[in-house]
């Protein structure tokens, strides 16, 4: 992190080889069908650009982790369901995509370092697992969690940042049509440094509330401490929704680069789809909801 006021003058390298996650067991169930209900109001960012430009910490702190990524092995891949629901399970990657209907969306992706992309989605509604798991009432919470592999991490071997990397929801907002567990971008399986095999979108909230690589999904009581949050809680919290008007403490949010052009322009609240997630938050005024 630590990043505002990031200049994007960036030179741009070849975009790596995709043909491990094309050749992938999924692969039959790409290019899925886009729904049109989700627009982005702007073009969508190439592959080459977003495909080589990714924050994935457990492959280093820059941005050009993209080669040191090919080294995370996601087939098999288990996901493990657990927590307050009626019975945990864990579920192969590949049984869990196939039981899903995919869909693309297109999304916007709003970093709260300050700079953006758009991004064609490929997955299937959180709510939709959340229905699988079968949670219990006294479920208030998803705590999302991923890998935890220092031998082909290097990330992890730096043992001052808590990992693995956890990410919390409220119930509601996994329930939210927005929420998108995604399997596959621009028309193909995730590559790995976009976090395969499975991430999550939440196009309203800063970039990393959507946590990549995603190995286990429990149902709590208890409110999540999520990863930035337990290194930086005066700069990063629970709820991290976008707000122009609220400013980093280290800068400003009130305007974003363009990812693909360099380009200021202004930031719109909930990154432009408070009429779908607004209404989660009329009764939250006293929680610290945009850091």
């Amino acid at each position: 992190m630590g990043l505002g006021g990031l200049g994007l003058a960036v030179s741009f390298g070849l975009p790596p080889s995709s043909a491990e996650a094309r050749d992938s067991a999924t692969a039959d169930l790409y290019p899925a069908g886009r729904n049109g209900q989700y627009t982005i109001g702007r073009d969508i960012t190439p592959e080459s650009i977003n495909s080589t430009f990714n924050n994935f910490y457990e492959f280093g702190s820059q941005k050009q982790i993209w080669k040191a990524a090919q080294a995370l092995e996601t087939d098999p891949w288990d996901i493990q369901v657990d927590g307050l629901v009626e019975e945990p399970f864990t579920i192969g990657f590949d049984d869990l995509v196939r039981k899903m209907p995919l869909e693309e969306r297109l999304y916007r992706h709003r970093c709260v370092e300050a700079w953006s992309m758009t991004i064609p989605w490929t997955g299937f509604p959180l709510a939709d697992l959340v229905a699988m798991a079968k949670p219990l009432s006294s479920a208030r919470y998803v705590r999302f969690e991923t890998f935890l592999d220092p031998d082909i991490a290097p990330g992890q071997r730096q043992n001052w940042y808590p990992w693995p990397y956890v990410e919390g929801l409220t119930m509601e907002e996994a329930a939210n049509e927005l929420a998108f567990l995604v399997t596959g971008a621009y028309g193909h399986p995730l590559d790995n440094q976009f976090g395969a095999p499975i991430r999550l979108a939440l196009p309203w909230k800063y970039g990393f509330k959507s946590i990549k690589s995603i190995k286990r999904i429990n149902f709590t009581d208890e409110r999540p401490v999520s990863f930035w949050q337990s290194i930086l809680p005066a700069e990063y919290g629970f709820w991290a929704n976008v707000n122009p008007e609220v400013p980093h403490p280290r800068w400003s949010q009130a305007t974003e680069q363009v990812l693909q052009t360099g380009e200021k322009v202004p930031t719109v609240m909930f990154n432009g789809y408070g009429e779908q997630v607004g209404h989660l938050y009329d009764t939250l005024q006293d929680e610290s909801l945009y850091m």
